[in-house]
C-alpha cells in the first residue's frame, strides 16, 4: 500500500510524498520527531500519521497485501457432487454427530463457543485426534493443526484421548471384521500425537502472523485435514483498544481461513468464548466478539448446561436445523452422554 491510499488529509499526503515517503514501510523506523521535522508539523501531528500508518500496516498484513486471483465459475451441480462426498470428523458422540449431519464437516469454517468448563477444548482435542483414524476404518487419514492461545492444551490429556481412540476404533473393527487381526502401524499413540502440529501463541501479533503462515505450512503438509484454535477470541479481548481496527482485523482472519478451508478441502473449527447479552427480557449466552464476528463462520455451536448434563445447540448452519444434543466428557474424550452420570460439583 503506498502512501496516497493513507486515510489522512491530503495536505499531509502531499508533505510526506514530498519528503521522500512513497510507501508504508518507509515510516515503519521514523521517529515522530523525526517525521515531524521534516513535514515541518507538530510533533502530535506527526505522531497521528505514524500511528495511522502503523494500522494499515498491520490490516495490509492480514489481508495479504497481494491482488486476488478470481477463478472460473463452477456449477451448482458441480457444487452439489462435491459437498455429497466430503468427509466428516467424528466427535465420538452420536447424538452430537447426528446433529451435525455426521460430524465436523470438511471445507467449512465450524464455530464453538461455551462458558468455563464445559469442554470446549476437550471436543478439540478429540477432534485432533479423530481426525488421525485411517480411511480403512472409517476415518479420514489426515493430520491436524492445533493453535493453541490460552494454554490450554494438555499434551497429557491428547494421550489419553489418542489411546481411547484407538482401542475403541481397532475393537469396533474387529468386531465387525472376526478374521482381521493385523493392527497396523500407524494405530499407535506416539504416532497420532507425533501428527498433531501444536502452536502456542502468546499475543494478537503473533495469532495474525500464524494465520498467515497457514497457507504456506498446509501446502507443505498437504495431509492436515483440520486446523484448531483454541480460542479464537482470547487476545483480541485482552490486548485491543481500537474496536474499529479490531473489527478489520478479524473480518481479514475470517477471509484468510475461509479460503483455507476451501483451498485445501479441511475442516476450521475455531474455539469461542462466550458472554451474556439481554434478549427478548432475559439474559442469553453469546458469542464473543460481537454481532459483526457471526458472519465469520459457516456454522456455529454453543455448548452448555442443562441442569448436570452438558448439551451442544447448533445456533446457525446454512445446511442443518438448529437442534440440540446431549454429550459428556468421560477420561476417554467426547463420548455418548449418560443419564444417570451426574457433574460433580465442588463445594
Amino acid at each position: 500500500m503506498g502512501i496516497s491510499c493513507l486515510p489522512i488529509a491530503p495536505s499531509q499526503r502531499a508533505k510526506l510524498i514530498s519528503a521522500g515517503y512513497k510507501t508504508l514501510n518507509s515510516l515503519s523506523s521514523v521517529s515522530p520527531s523525526d517525521l515531524a521535522r521534516d513535514l515541518n508539523v507538530a510533533v502530535h501531528e506527526a505522531a497521528d500519521i505514524l500511528k495511522i500508518a502503523s494500522e494499515n500496516r498491520l490490516v495490509e498484513r492480514t489481508f495479504g497485501g497481494g491482488q486476488a486471483i478470481v477463478p472460473g465459475a463452477q456449477t451448482a451441480w458441480d457444487i452439489f457432487r462435491e459437498e455429497q462426498t466430503l468427509k466428516h470428523i467424528t466427535t465420538f458422540c452420536d447424538d452430537l454427530d447426528t446433529i451435525l449431519g455426521g460430524g465436523i464437516k470438511c471445507k467449512e469454517v465450524t464455530e464453538v463457543g461455551g462458558v468455563p468448563g464445559i469442554g470446549k477444548t476437550q471436543l478439540g482435542i478429540q477432534l485432533a485426534v479423530n481426525v488421525q483414524i485411517p480411511a480403512d476404518y472409517g476415518g479420514i487419514g489426515g493430520k491436524a493443526v492445533y493453535i493453541d492461545t490460552e494454554g490450554s492444551f494438555m499434551v497429557e490429556r491428547a494421550s489419553q484421548i489418542a489411546e481411547a481412540c484407538i482401542r475403541e476404533t481397532l475393537d469396533n473393527f474387529v468386531f465387525q471384521h472376526k478374521d482381521y487381526q493385523m493392527c497396523p502401524e500407524g494405530m499407535q499413540t506416539n504416532t497420532f500425537l507425533s501428527n498433531i502440529f501444536y502452536f502456542r501463541i502468546c499475543s494478537y501479533t503473533e495469532q495474525i502472523a500464524v494465520i498467515n503462515y497457514l497457507d504456506e505450512f498446509i501446502s507443505e503438509h498437504k495431509d492436515v485435514k483440520i486446523v484448531i484454535i483454541d480460542s479464537i477470541t482470547f487476545h483480541f479481548r485482552q490486548d485491543f483498544d481500537d474496536m474499529a481496527l479490531r473489527t478489520r482485523v478479524l473480518s481479514g482472519l475470517a477471509l484468510q481461513l475461509m479460503k483455507l478451508a476451501k483451498k485445501y478441502s479441511l475442516a476450521i473449527v475455531l474455539l469461542n468464548q462466550v458472554t451474556t447479552k439481554f434478549t427478548e427480557g432475559s439474559f442469553q449466552l453469546s458469542f464473543a466478539l460481537g454481532d459483526s464476528w457471526s458472519h465469520a463462520c459457516t456454522n456455529r455451536i454453543i455448548l452448555y448446561w442443562n441442569g448436570d448434563e452438558r448439551y451442544a445447540y447448533i445456533d446457525k448452519s446454512p445446511s442443518l436445523p438448529s437442534a440440540s444434543a446431549p454429550f459428556a466428557v468421560t477420561n476417554k474424550g467426547i463420548r455418548n452422554a449418560v443419564l444417570l452420570c451426574k457433574r460433580t460439583r465442588m463445594m
